[in-house]
């Protein structure tokens, strides 16, 4: 039996980069998707001919419908998707939502798009970066908002894509170490820890449908 294939958006740092070098370690092909295309070909060098970079933006489906292509056209198919894009509001205001809705739900959208004939052909997983922040009420968090629609789109797809025995599962971390904050984060979890979540769900035996994993820092 072959090595299967992921593929990974925003796989150019932390949880994503995270989720390809322990992917790659347990024998997957990594489809390696970011707008930073230095960083995605630097990982992709390191990984070695299990990897494919892949420059786009998730906002642009364009992109996304050709780094799929491509990936099916290197490794012969798709049998996981990790939709991990994702960002903040910035300073906030009218530009700022629109950004981070572009990116954490349209962005997720068209990600789905794309992969999902692909996946359906390997009743394969879709797996989702949701947040300990769409799962609770956070004052006047626009972000938080934007990630409660993440959690309510993978429970909606688990239920779509049972009918033709695929899984879909949204990772929920609470604050993970990255560049997502201005200073570091070492005591809080680390992007490691997410990745680990992403394997046992896309490694986890037919019989079981993993739907979300909540992971939360101790301290």
């Amino acid at each position: 039996m072959g090595r299967k294939t992921i593929f990974i958006t925003g796989a150019s740092s932390g949880i994503g980069r995270a989720t390809a070098e322990l992917a790659a370690g347990r024998d997957w092909n990594v489809a390696l998707f970011a707008r930073r295309g230095d960083r995605l070909a630097d990982l992709a060098r390191d990984l070695g001919d299990a990897a494919l970079a892949l420059e786009g933006d998730v906002t642009r489906p364009d992109d996304l419908e050709r780094a799929i292509a491509a990936t099916v056209d290197r490794f012969g198919g798709v049998d996981a998707a990790f939709a991990n894009a994702g960002r903040g509001a910035g300073s906030g205001g009218r530009d700022g939502w629109r950004a981070m809705v572009d990116v954490n739900v349209m962005g997720l959208l068209y990600t789905a798009e794309a992969v999902l004939p692909e996946l359906k052909k390997t009743k394969g997983t879709l797996v989702l970066t949701g947040s300990a922040a769409g799962r609770m009420h956070i004052k006047g968090s626009v972000y938080g908002a934007t990630k409660w629609f993440v959690h309510g789109y993978a429970g909606n797809m688990a239920e779509d894509m049972r009918d033709w025995g695929g899984r879909c599962c949204v990772i929920a971390p609470g604050m993970v170490d990255t560049e997502f904050f201005d200073q570091g984060k070492p005591d809080k979890l680390h992007p490691e820890d997410v990745a680990a979540a992403v394997l046992h769900a896309i490694e986890a035996p037919e019989r079981a449908a993993v739907r979300e994993i909540f992971l939360m820092p101790q301290h």
